[in-house]
């Protein structure tokens, strides 16, 4: 068999090269009779890749040599590369800089708990939501990443567990969080694409359960009803971050759009119809948003939407990035207000911290990088 023919034109400039991992099982079949394959060449292909976690084509010996070198090119380009790694908690946290092919750097996070693996993941090359306290936010978008781009990084983490790279397992992932570099709602079509494969069983995707994937967006409403309309049981994690819009129109600049009341209706509405909890994320930061007082008008701003049932707010202690005014709440502050949102009856978490000695916040990594070349 001799070369196969072009079947994807060259990626227009700052796009993404067309990969295996962008197209759906329709899509996967055309591309092999557009090659001249037979479409069960599709099938084949596909468990290799979320079956046995490969994208080694020259290795997949099921195929005919004569277009492996081909197929590679074409349906598997390399779409990141390792810039970085650093590890913690004894290599059960592992931090992960990529540089895309036009230069841009994504970061995810592996963590690895006694009963459960997850992959913190980027939906973007930086984020465009402009938050002052976040690392990424201040670097700015550079652009939206393809399905692939958002696909590979879960791949490479299956790769690592699977390797027994990551102590305490050989498992797949368990869970994976859209609470990396970049706003996952503002980024909808790749997203949702990326979810659909995860969770469609193989051959088709990697077979994860949808309950595993979570979804974060500091409040973009009309996406939320979009997600609440999809028919997918994953979890919707709004990050609040202040109870009013005084505050929240100064830390989250999307409020100035979406206000605190539209964006807390939006997520009931969520949890009204996929009868899934929403996570209400809440960064703490000294002398900011980590008052009794806010306290207090958070648990009033959840009640006023129905019984507590509807939501579960994560109190994440801030991992401040260098030089920022924005740093963590003492010790006894994010303890006191804790305590006043348990007082009141709102089911409440702190989150554990993992990361801090390697750059853990989103965009750190990045940017020290971004410094440096």
């Amino acid at each position: 068999m001799g070369q196969l023919p072009l079947v994807f034109d060259a990626p227009a400039r700052g796009r993404a090269p067309k990969h295996w991992l962008d197209l759906d099982e329709d899509e996967r079949r055309g591309a092999m009779e557009a090659f001249g394959l037979p479409r069960f060449r599709a099938d084949q292909i596909s468990r290799h890749v979320f079956d046995h976690l490969s994208d080694e084509v020259s290795t997949w010996t099921d195929l005919p040599s004569s277009i492996r070198d081909d197929l590679a090119a074409q349906l598997f380009p390399s779409l990141l590369d390792q810039v970085r790694q650093q590890t913690a908690d004894r290599g059960r946290t592992v931090k992960t800089l990529w540089r895309l092919h036009d230069g841009s750097l994504l970061e995810s996070v592996l963590m690895r708990y006694p009963n459960r693996s997850t992959l913190c993941i980027s939906s973007q090359a930086g984020c465009g939501m402009a938050c002052p306290f976040c690392a990424t936010g201040q670097g700015g978008l550079k652009r939206n990443l393809s399905r692939a781009e958002i696909l590979v990084q879960a791949l490479a983490a299956n790769q690592m567990l699977t390797s027994g790279l990551v102590p305490g397992t050989t498992s797949r992932l368990n869970n994976i969080v859209f609470m990396g570099m970049g706003e996952p709602l503002a980024n909808y079509k790749a997203v949702l694409g990326a979810i659909r494969t995860l969770v469609a069983p193989v051959p088709a995707g990697f077979g994860m359960s949808a309950r595993g994937i979570t979804v974060s967006t500091v409040g973009l409403v009309p996406q939320i009803a979009r997600l609440t309309d999809e028919g997918l049981p994953v979890t919707l994690a709004v990050s609040l971050h202040a109870p009013d819009d005084d505050l929240r129109n100064e830390i989250v600049p999307v409020n100035n759009r979406w206000p605190v009341a539209e964006v807390v209706d939006a997520a009931w509405e969520y949890a009204r119809v996929t009868r899934r909890r929403v996570s209400i994320e809440y960064a703490l930061m000294r002398d900011i948003n980590d008052s009794v007082e806010r306290a207090q008008l958070l648990a009033d701003v959840l009640r006023r939407r129905g019984d507590w049932g509807w939501a579960h707010v994560n109190l994440i202690p801030l991992n401040p990035t260098p030089g920022s005014r924005w740093t963590a709440s003492r010790p006894e502050d994010e303890a006191a207000f804790l305590a006043t949102l348990e007082r009141r009856g709102v089911p409440v978490t702190l989150r554990d911290t993992r990361g801090s000695e390697i750059d853990g916040a989103c965009g750190q990594l990045a940017a020290r990088e971004n410094l440096t070349t």
